[in-house]
């Protein structure tokens, strides 16, 4: 019986030598067969009692060099494998559809606002900005608004501490960069200033506490009024088309003499009519005049010498013209599925 045993341990142990894999299901199944704990070596230990007693010795050492040749045979192919694993190249299934990651959008101001900023550039204007929180003299005092000069009754403003001097409130327009700009650099000056103004009105499908401007603004030795129509007259048909044709009406701000708003030709109908141009074929989109003398004096300017224009446009006006767009609320609101007709990032 003993010499039974000690046969079905050297047939193990040449089993155990011989064999070999590359898939791990098989190399489970040896793992299961040989040390498991119903395995073939729980098994050739379970003899060790019927072999003879002077044999024990030996038997005891052929069972253990079993069970040691199935554990390194076990760990050197579980290595091989796990290499050969790391070095595979996994081939995707081509035949399955592509995934597309989306993409974002621009926001209608942004896109707006690039494209007139880009108009402006052309020509020598370049970028400027200047604080959301100002003080009432950039704002009001030297754009020739002085302290309850009734022109301040034409904006609604947000103040901050009206206990300090100057007082310090929400900007109400662009414009109060331009008086910034004007009293720190000598002319010539030609700058646009986008950004953000505040207003404090009622929140409707036409009017909002919060909108964005860009403010124009040139001076120059010799500058005329002809130099600010033809300005934006370019502007006009540069961004709603070369047939384009605009016209300016007069009009009132405290830091321009004399002053108009503008109108380009309803770039929608065409001359058709509609609720756009309210059938007028017309549609007003700015205003602008020229820089009243005693503003580039306020701002340290020799108004004998030099002369300017300016002009201030919204950006929401034009894009919700542009695209048909009826309640600017949607512009803050971050709806996605508003955001997502308009043109993509990239």
């Amino acid at each position: 019986m003993s010499q039974d045993y000690f046969k079905t341990a050297q047939e193990l142990l040449d089993n155990i030598e011989q064999f070999h894999t590359d898939k791990r299901a098989e190399l489970e199944q040896f793992r299961i067969s040989y040390l498991g704990s119903k395995g073939k070596v729980k098994g050739l230990f379970a003899g060790f009692k019927s072999v003879a007693n002077e044999r024990k010795r030996e038997f005891g050492q052929l069972a253990n060099a079993v069970k040691a040749a199935a554990e390194q045979k076990l760990n050197s192919l579980k290595s091989l494998i796990e290499e050969q694993e790391d070095q595979t190249i996994e081939i995707p299934d081509l035949s399955l559809p592509a995934s597309f990651n989306e993409l974002g959008s621009r926001h209608p101001n942004s896109i707006v606002l690039n494209e007139i900023i880009d108009i402006f550039s052309r020509i020598g204007f370049v970028v400027a900005e200047g604080p959301e929180m100002e003080d009432d003299w950039h704002n009001f005092t030297a754009l020739n608004t002085p302290e309850n000069h009734p022109a301040r009754d034409m904006q609604d403003t947000f103040y901050l501490d009206k206990k300090v001097n100057p007082a310090m409130l929400l900007r109400t327009h662009t414009s109060s960069a331009q008086s910034r700009v004007m009293k720190n650099q000598k002319p010539p000056i030609r700058i646009i200033v986008p950004g953000r103004v505040f207003r404090n009105e009622t929140i409707s499908a036409r009017a909002h506490c919060q909108f964005h401007q860009v403010e124009g603004l040139y001076i120059d030795e010799n500058v005329s009024f002809a130099d600010l129509k033809q300005t934006l007259l370019y502007f006009a048909q540069e961004m709603y088309g070369a047939n384009t044709k605009i016209r300016l009406r007069p009009s009132f701000f405290p830091f321009t003499e004399p002053s108009a708003e503008m109108d380009v030709s309803c770039f929608i109908c065409n001359g058709k009519g509609c609720n756009i141009c309210k059938y007028t074929n017309w549609v007003e989109i700015l205003g602008c005049g020229m820089v009243d003398p005693q503003v580039l004096e306020n701002c340290g300017i020799d108004s004998t010498k030099y002369s300017g224009f300016a002009f201030g446009m919204g950006i929401e006006r034009i894009g919700m013209l542009r695209y048909s767009i009826d309640d600017i609320r949607l512009l803050f609101e971050n709806d996605v599925r508003f955001l997502k007709q308009f043109d993509s990032a990239f």
